[in-house]
Protein backbone atom coordinates (compact mmCIF):
# COMPACT_ATOMS: atom_id res chain seq x y z
CA UNK A 1 0.00 0.00 0.00
CA UNK A 2 0.94 3.62 -0.66
CA UNK A 3 0.18 6.80 0.72
CA UNK A 4 0.67 10.26 -1.72
CA UNK A 5 0.95 13.91 -1.19
CA UNK A 6 1.67 16.17 -3.51
CA UNK A 7 4.97 18.24 -2.68
CA UNK A 8 6.28 21.22 -3.85
CA UNK A 9 10.01 19.88 -4.85
CA UNK A 10 9.81 19.37 -8.22
CA UNK A 11 10.32 15.32 -8.46
CA UNK A 12 8.67 12.75 -6.11
CA UNK A 13 10.00 11.67 -2.26
CA UNK A 14 10.20 8.30 -1.19
CA UNK A 15 9.00 6.92 2.42
CA UNK A 16 9.71 3.17 3.10
CA UNK A 17 7.61 1.66 5.89
CA UNK A 18 8.46 -1.90 6.72
CA UNK A 19 8.02 -3.38 9.88
CA UNK A 20 9.40 -6.33 11.67
CA UNK A 21 5.44 -7.09 12.67
CA UNK A 22 4.74 -7.54 8.99
CA UNK A 23 8.14 -8.47 7.16
CA UNK A 24 10.14 -10.27 9.97
CA UNK A 25 13.02 -11.16 8.73
CA UNK A 26 15.57 -8.44 7.51
CA UNK A 27 16.79 -9.83 4.63
CA UNK A 28 13.20 -9.68 3.32
CA UNK A 29 12.47 -6.28 4.17
CA UNK A 30 16.08 -5.13 2.83
CA UNK A 31 15.26 -7.44 -0.61
CA UNK A 32 11.54 -5.28 -0.53
CA UNK A 33 12.86 -1.76 0.18
CA UNK A 34 15.84 -2.14 -2.55
CA UNK A 35 13.04 -3.17 -5.06
CA UNK A 36 10.76 -0.22 -4.33
CA UNK A 37 13.97 2.00 -4.52
CA UNK A 38 14.33 0.61 -8.01
CA UNK A 39 11.01 1.14 -9.27
CA UNK A 40 10.95 4.83 -8.11
CA UNK A 41 13.95 5.28 -9.71
CA UNK A 42 13.02 3.86 -13.43
CA UNK A 43 9.46 5.75 -13.12
CA UNK A 44 10.28 8.29 -11.14
CA UNK A 45 10.60 10.83 -14.75
CA UNK A 46 7.05 9.87 -15.05
CA UNK A 47 5.51 10.66 -11.95
CA UNK A 48 4.10 13.45 -10.18
CA UNK A 49 5.72 15.97 -7.60
CA UNK A 50 4.52 13.88 -4.48
CA UNK A 51 5.50 12.48 -1.32
CA UNK A 52 4.99 8.76 -1.56
CA UNK A 53 5.06 6.70 1.62
CA UNK A 54 5.48 2.64 0.41
CA UNK A 55 3.89 0.65 3.94
CA UNK A 56 4.26 -2.88 3.83
CA UNK A 57 1.66 -5.29 4.32
CA UNK A 58 1.45 -9.18 5.79
CA UNK A 59 2.37 -11.50 3.33
CA UNK A 60 4.37 -9.27 0.69
CA UNK A 61 7.54 -11.09 1.54
CA UNK A 62 6.21 -14.43 -0.12
CA UNK A 63 5.72 -12.89 -3.46
CA UNK A 64 8.63 -12.92 -6.27
CA UNK A 65 10.30 -9.85 -7.46
CA UNK A 66 8.67 -10.08 -10.46
CA UNK A 67 5.31 -9.71 -8.92
CA UNK A 68 6.52 -6.86 -6.44
CA UNK A 69 7.90 -4.88 -9.48
CA UNK A 70 4.84 -5.59 -11.46
CA UNK A 71 2.32 -4.43 -8.65
CA UNK A 72 4.77 -1.33 -7.90
CA UNK A 73 4.44 -0.37 -11.39
CA UNK A 74 0.35 -0.47 -11.78
CA UNK A 75 0.32 1.60 -8.62
CA UNK A 76 2.97 4.34 -10.49
CA UNK A 77 0.91 4.59 -13.54
CA UNK A 78 -2.35 4.95 -11.04
CA UNK A 79 -0.88 7.24 -9.03
CA UNK A 80 0.63 8.85 -12.14
CA UNK A 81 -3.02 9.06 -13.97
CA UNK A 82 -4.53 10.40 -10.24
CA UNK A 83 -2.57 12.92 -10.23
CA UNK A 84 -3.49 14.62 -13.60
CA UNK A 85 -7.13 14.02 -12.72
CA UNK A 86 -8.29 17.32 -10.84
CA UNK A 87 -8.85 16.61 -7.42
CA UNK A 88 -10.32 18.48 -4.08
CA UNK A 89 -8.59 16.39 -1.94
CA UNK A 90 -4.89 17.22 -1.61
CA UNK A 91 -3.85 13.78 0.30
CA UNK A 92 -4.28 10.60 -2.46
CA UNK A 93 -3.51 6.97 -0.27
CA UNK A 94 -2.94 4.74 -3.67
CA UNK A 95 -4.83 1.31 -2.68
CA UNK A 96 -2.99 -1.67 -3.37
CA UNK A 97 -5.56 -3.03 -4.88
CA UNK A 98 -6.06 -0.40 -7.71
CA UNK A 99 -6.85 3.33 -7.79
CA UNK A 100 -6.62 6.19 -5.20
CA UNK A 101 -8.16 5.02 -1.80
CA UNK A 102 -10.53 8.56 -0.92
CA UNK A 103 -12.42 7.38 2.06
CA UNK A 104 -10.92 8.85 4.33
Amino acid sequence: MALASPNGCGHPRLGLIFSKKNVRNAVDRNRLKRIVRESIRLQQHRLPSVDIVVLARRGVHELDNATVHRQLHGMWRRLAREANRPAHETDLPVAESGGVDRAQ
